[in-house]
């Protein structure tokens, strides 16, 4: 039903193994529209292709550098979404009008079944309205999106919980746009080189992810390195907690999330959207979103703290 829907220029939500996507046919521009239009996604924000094998890279890009393969190899089926050189037959409402688009093959049974039932790449942004929390559940996603329910492919909880890493190829070098499930040390020690951490927004979005504001939930999102020491200076009563790693006690905090007892990053990342979502239907007054060591995967899940946080 999903491959049917899709041939006929509809949405589907599918699952992969960072979160779950809202997908449309790459080649079908009235699609592609559906999906902006349902997220509320401004133009200026380009999409992820998704493709199902690396031989099927020549058909949306071109001039790829000999690390792209090297990184492919490696990565792919994966959380890494490379940033390429696109062909003309790539429409520039996937890439926000750049000559450039950002590519991947998810690492998920469901996803990959059906990318090789159809005979057409799939862009899938997450499956969440425009700057609100990524779902990693097919119920966040009918939280999200009611009607959207009869046409979701739920392949259970994601297993990774955040989004891909971004990196693009450009002459200086392999940029940073997006710090995701893969480490950039992974992606290092794969390439025996830096890469430039580019992760900052610039006028013009060179891949998805870059918005300074991103991934937000409804109630007030408050970043602490100490929990007790915040939650004693705030006059807010009904307070949430995103833990780390332990519980904290005090007669404000009403419900704490934890995300690893045993401080496992990769427990942490596959817990912090669900988490999020659950503390964000009490109606709490504020959450207070204890930061996580700066370093592997804790980089990328407090980078999503702090583009939360912004627009508080």
């Amino acid at each position: 039903r999903a491959k049917q829907l899709l041939e006929a220029g509809e949405v589907v939500v599918i699952p992969t193994e960072t979160v779950y996507g809202l997908a449309a046919n790459i080649y079908s521009e009235m699609a592609i529209r559906k999906v902006f239009d349902l997220k509320k996604r401004p133009y200026t924000n380009p999409l992820i292709v998704h493709i199902k094998s690396i031989k099927n890279l020549t058909d949306i890009a071109q001039n790829i550098p000999t690390v792209a393969y090297q990184l492919a190899e490696k990565f792919w089926p994966g959380p890494l979404t490379q940033v390429l050189e696109k062909r003309d037959t790539v429409s520039d409402l996937i890439t926000a009008n750049g000559r450039s688009v950002a590519v991947r093959i998810p690492n998920h049974p469901v996803a990959l079944e059906l990318l090789n039932s159809i005979g057409f790449p799939l862009a899938a942004p997450s499956a969440n309205p425009f700057n609100y929390l990524s779902p990693t559940s097919a119920e966040d996603v009918v939280k999200c999106f009611p009607t959207l329910a009869s046409v979701i492919l739920d392949g259970g909880r994601c297993q990774n919980g955040i989004e891909s890493t971004v990196i693009g190829h450009k002459k200086d070098g392999i940029h940073l746009f997006r710090y995701g499930s893969i480490t950039k040390e992974e992606i290092e020690e794969t390439i025996g080189q830096n890469l430039i951490v580019d992760s900052k927004p610039n006028e013009t979005l060179e891949s998805p992810g870059m918005l300074s504001k991103h991934y937000s939930p409804k109630s007030k999102l408050i970043l602490t390195k100490d929990i007790l020491n915040t939650v004693s200076q705030i006059s807010l009563e009904r307070i949430g907690v995103l833990s780390f790693k332990q519980v904290y006690l005090h007669p404000k905090i009403k419900v704490t999330k934890v995300l690893s007892t045993s401080g496992d990053m990769h427990e942490a990342a596959h817990n912090f959207f669900e988490s999020l979502h659950r503390l964000d239907e009490l109606g709490l007054e504020c959450i207070i979103a204890e930061l996580l060591p700066n370093e592997g995967l804790g980089i990328a899940i407090n980078d999503r703290l702090y583009r939360g946080a912004s627009k508080f």
